[in-house]
């Protein structure tokens, strides 16, 4: 006995330890977390071609042009002029899932959010509490309730912006939690729950008598979600009234059905308050409309209607006709006679799943509707619709990318939007466009992959495993999911069933249900190669609510996904014999002979039981390496979960280590060159870790605080590619850099990193002009990689100047309240003369001449710049700017610079002396085949387009010498006018010159008066050099024979004429300026002063 005792408190003082030792390692600071990599930054490249989920609208009363958009799993987006543009104003807080939103009626600057998505389906994102905004959504607080999860609406006081009231409607996941109705009478600052009923059940909605304040209506749910199940009601489910603003409550549920409750919407007529609406949902199928016309004493049967408390149940009353009122739903539906009948709105060319909407009250047929596929606005009640374009709110599952040459596409299922397919980069300059996106199959979209040798071989799938194949020439679409065998029971396929496409058969697939299918004839045909491998659990004798439920409860089961399925799938890239699945309830199985036996893995210590195996990922580079990330959000717990194991699964270690403690991880990828480089999606962001998992860093520049379902790498272009729930894709360009971060302080001062080889071409402009041409400011455009080159560099300091660093100190001292000590002369002046130190990085071509020098400020970390690969135009210095926008203004660059061989070389320019910092990298400039009639002659064609450049630059010259002479006669001319000297001593000296200048103007520009009275003349040298460059810039075709034999004879005639202007401009302009000087005439500009006492 007392050997057991002791060998108890022994290992229970061995997990203490290492459970300190895990914390203390948690806390310490590594070096990683200071290696700065805010110039990696991620790209979206959207779509908003079907936008996604739209939670809640909230519009200024006061003007109805400026209205902010919740999106389910998006953040907020505002817009201030009707949904032209549309802005992102809630990317950095604490959740993107939002449930509802509110403006202050008192201050519309006052904008109140509460996270976590107000429905209760599978994919439900969970927030953290309530936010208030007091400058517009500018900035944002966190006001508290953190544990509520989800929140159904918050109704602001119309007379105290103070009192606030939030329906809580609690976690969905699990038990306990802040759930109720909360009240703060301080703005936020406190809450007091007002409402509650018990650990499994919030309110859902809460509705505000217009008339008094003081008269509250809120409806209770009782729900609970799991993997193996959904419960939408119980006991606690019903309805409550309060006279007293929330401080006492009774039940009003006279005349409502006796059956357990579920999810019950609540409006008040504003066109007649004694009315008001609820949709009811029940056991038994006894749901419907109802109506209470004595303030909630007793409800009236009105109807039939009722939706899906999953997603729907919410109801909007009309504020000009008491009779009419809408109903949220897969297809919206209003009744005119109070509930006793309902029909469709019309949805002709709108999305369907409506979520939200707002009716203006000065014209009830204009509306505002959103719904999964986005925003909608109609003007005349659903007869017509305009979809908001630029929301890219997309939810994807899964990602995948091609192989497609010159850019690969990027692919992916998303919620309730199909399955989608488009290009991570375009040769158009007007950016990733929503018509460069196209659709690869129906319903709700999962998991797509593509043939690795053919990219317009594309498979997709919707819900439950519906498995097809896409032809990308055709658009045709064949079905080819598994069937069952005969006698066979009928497959069980997850939600979103997993797909791999194998890298050692052309035509391999692989797919799973609660079984395993390989396919090697691109899914014309199935082999089973597995038994059931889940646990085979009955999740009817699982609990819920702490108990086992009845068959009879609300919605038991409903939209939930038949339990015990594999749902995360790997083949090794190495050996061909490797696979190793997950299922939904917790196991891990490996096949070592390609399916014709499996291992189970139970023992992964530390793995909580029954959990969602979201990923397996067998190593690319050792086939006994794999990893495993069990997602067990589900059950309410939000930790991170990543395992790996270095002997095919026999042991684990698990590696989540400094990952955020509240955020599920979803995918797991390795980089194909470096094997202790891996990436993992969490519900918060993306993350890699330089050491197979020992510490782990945030990728955040440029995205926002966002779920990252899955991550890919496209290994030909080195490219991160994101998943994410609720804004697209991202795309991290080239991230080759992070190979060399390693969790140790960089010894190197200055790195250039290996630049991948840089495709040229000249973009096209197919709607015209650039950007966004004559298509409007909605017109949505995504951001592009052009024809450019990453130049990816360390260095190893920030430039701090001697005015930052005494700046830095005085700071410390007024803060401590201590005197603050002048600097001396020597000092300040030193400080005033100081230079900003500059890192120059000088571009070469092979004969090692200079074709193009950047600048950048030094800043310590990996930073990153873009080369467009063009020459530098050598016209005359023009230091101003245009004050508007002119898309046909001439752009400040070269022609494109030759393909070939180039380097960089970095130096550091300080206090007037130069360092060389880094030794020259030389990378490739392609040139694509993209063109019909391509130069034959690439180098003669750029050499003849620099040719073009120059004689352009001279003309240019020769164009600023004559205004500057110009400019010199007028104040010339005032000078000799004020000038105690005889005028005919001058004039004439200026006659003469101002002769030669307007026979320039002729030769150059034409004659004026020809002009006027229509008379013919020959071409002029300016005409013809303009139309040259336009025709010829921006195109790689051989140069026409036209173009030459235009540019010999403009050659001719500028440079005689710039031969001119240079002898006038140095010849008789200075001698008429020397003559000046000489009799003492007035200052004029640019002559020199000769002084005399």
């Amino acid at each position: 006995m007392k050997k057991s005792i002791l060998i108890s408190f022994v290992v229970l003082f061995l997990s203490l330890q290492f459970a300190q030792a895990q914390k203390s390692k948690k806390e310490e600071k590594q070096p990683l977390e200071s290696i700065k990599i805010d110039s990696l930054k991620w790209r979206s490249i959207g779509p908003a071609l079907t936008s996604g989920r739209i939670a809640d609208v909230a519009v200024n009363p006061t003007n109805p042009f400026e209205y902010y958009v919740a999106s389910a799993a998006g953040g907020v987006w505002k817009t201030i002029n009707s949904g032209v543009e549309f802005t992102p104003v809630f990317d950095n807080e604490g959740s993107y899932s939002i449930g509802c939103i509110t403006i202050d009626p008192n201050n519309t600057n006052v904008i109140w959010v509460g996270t976590g998505e107000n429905n209760n389906q599978r994919s439900v994102n969970y927030g953290d509490g309530v936010y208030k905004s007091i400058d517009g959504g500018a900035t944002w607080k966190n006001m508290g309730l953190k544990t509520s999860e989800h929140i159904g609406r918050i109704i602001v006081h119309p007379e105290n912006s103070n009192i606030v009231y939030v329906a809580a409607i609690g976690p969905l996941w699990n038990k306990g939690g802040e759930r109720g109705l909360y009240k703060t009478t301080n703005g936020g600052e406190t809450w007091e729950a007002v409402l509650t009923v018990d650990e499994h059940t919030g309110v859902n909605d809460v509705a505000m008598d217009p008339r008094n304040p003081e008269v509250l209506y809120a409806s209770t749910m009782q729900r609970r979600r799991h993997v193996y199940t959904y419960v939408g009601g119980g006991p606690g489910s019903g309805m409550h009234k309060s006279t007293d603003g929330g401080k006492t409550w009774n039940k009003i549920n006279t005349g409502l059905p006796t059956t357990e409750l579920g999810r019950i919407g609540l409006a008040i007529s504003p066109a007649n308050p004694e009315i008001i609406y609820a949709i009811v949902e029940a056991a038994d199928g006894k749901g419907g409309f109802y109506a209470s016309t004595n303030r909630g004493a007793s409800w009236e049967r009105r109807g039939d209607q009722v939706t899906s408390g999953n997603y729907y149940q919410e109801i909007i009353a009309d504020p000009v006709d008491e009779n009419t009122v809408y109903s949220m739903d897969t297809w919206m539906a209003v009744s005119h006679d109070g509930g006793k009948t309902f029909s469709k709105v019309g949805e002709v060319f709108k999305h369907v799943d409506n979520h939200c909407m707002w009716i203006n009250p000065a014209n009830n047929k204009h509306w505002l509707v959103g719904c999964d596929g986005g925003m909608y606005e109609t003007f005349d009640a659903a007869k017509t619709w305009d979809f908001k374009e630029n929301i890219p709110v997309t939810q994807f599952y899964k990602v995948a990318v091609d192989n497609d040459y010159p850019f690969y596409n990027v692919y992916g299922g998303t919620q309730d939007n199909f399955s989608i397919g488009g290009p991570s980069r375009v040769l158009t300059n007007h950016g990733i466009t929503n018509f460069d996106w196209f659709i690869t199959n129906g319903g709700d979209g999962f998991e797509s992959q593509i043939d690795p040798n053919n990219p317009d071989i594309v498979y997709a799938q919707s819900q439950n495993g519906f498995l097809v194949r896409y032809d990308k020439k055709s658009g045709e679409i064949v079905g080819i999911q598994p069937k069952e065998r005969a006698n066979e029971n009928a497959y069980r396929f997850n939600w979103d069933a997993p797909l791999a496409v194998s890298r050692h058969a052309e035509g391999r697939l692989y797919f799973a249900g609660n079984k395993v299918f390989r396919s090697n004839d691109y899914g014309n045909s199935w082999e089973v190669i597995s038994d059931d491998l889940s646990a085979q659990i009955d999740r009817n004798t699982l609990k819920v609510f702490d108990r086992v439920v009845s068959i009879d409860a609300v919605e038991k089961n409903g939209s939930t996904s038949l339990y015990g399925s594999v749902v995360a799938l790997s083949e090794s890239p190495i050996d061909e014999n490797l696979i190793a699945v997950g299922t939904d309830d917790g196991l891990v199985h490996i096949s070592e002979n390609r399916g014709t036996s499996w291992r189970k893995i139970t023992n992964i210590s530390g793995a909580p039981n029954q959990s969602y195996v979201n990923s397996v990922f067998l190593s690319k580079h050792d086939v006994n390496v794999m990893y495993v990330a069990f997602n067990h959000h589900k059950y309410g717990d939000f930790k991170p979960y990543i395992f790996k194991s270095n002997d095919k699964g026999k042991s684990w270690t698990s590696i989540s280590n400094n990952l955020p403690e509240r955020g599920s991880v979803y995918s797991i990828e390795e980089d194909h060159k470096n094997s202790n480089l891996i990436f993992c999606g969490t519900e918060f962001g993306a993350f890699f870790s330089p050491d197979k998992g020992a510490n782990w860093k945030q990728l955040k520049t440029g995205l926002p605080t966002i779920a990252v379902r899955d991550i890919t790498i496209q290994e030909r272009e080195n490219d991160l590619v994101l998943g994410t729930f609720g804004r697209g894709f991202y795309v991290l360009d080239d991230y080759s850099a992070l190979r060399t971060v390693k969790n140790a302080e960089p010894t190197s001062t200055a790195i250039i990193y290996p630049i991948r080889e840089a495709l040229t071409w000249e973009p096209s402009l197919p709607l015209g002009l650039p950007g966004k041409s004559f298509q409007g400011d909605n017109f949505f455009t995504a951001p592009n990689v052009g024809p450019e080159a990453m130049i990816t560099y360390y260095y190893s300091e920030d430039f701090e100047s001697l005015k930052d660093k005494r700046s830095k100190v005085e700071k410390e001292l007024i803060k401590a309240k201590k005197d603050v000590a002048y600097p001396n002369y020597n000092q300040y002046k030193t400080e005033k003369d100081e230079t900003a130190a500059e890192l120059v990085f000088t571009i070469k071509d092979a004969a090692g001449k200079v074709v193009k020098k950047e600048y950048r400020k030094p800043a310590k970390g990996i930073q990153r710049f873009n080369w467009d690969l063009r020459y530098t135009l050598q016209n005359p210095i023009d230091l101003s700017k245009s004050t508007f926008y002119n898309p046909w203004e001439t752009i400040d660059e070269g022609t494109l610079a030759q393909p070939g061989m180039y380097t960089v070389e970095m130096q550091l320019a300080a206090n007037g002396t130069v360092t060389n910092l880094a030794s020259p990298v030389s990378f490739s400039v392609k040139a694509l085949d993209n063109t019909v009639l391509p130069a034959k002659d690439r180098a003669a064609k750029v050499a003849f387009q620099k040719q073009i450049a120059q004689l352009e630059a001279n003309f240019g010259n020769t164009q600023n010498m004559l205004t500057e002479m110009n400019q010199k006669l007028t104040y010339i001319k005032k000078a000799i006018v004020r000038a105690e000297q005889p005028f005919e001593a001058y004039a004439s000296s200026v006659l003469a010159i101002e002769n030669k200048l307007k026979t320039i103007n002729v030769a150059l520009y034409g004659d004026p008066i020809k002009t006027k009275l229509d008379i013919d003349q020959p071409q002029t040298p300016a005409n013809r050099i303009g139309i040259i460059s336009y025709e010829q810039k921006y195109t790689t075709s051989t140069p026409t024979k036209t173009h030459r034999d235009s540019y010999a004879i403009a050659k001719t005639e500028i440079d005689a004429i710039k031969k001119q202007v240079e002898t006038i401009y140095n010849v008789d302009i200075k001698q008429l300026e020397d003559q000046l000087v000489k009799s003492g005439m007035p200052y004029t500009p640019g002559r020199g002063y000769e002084f005399k006492n």
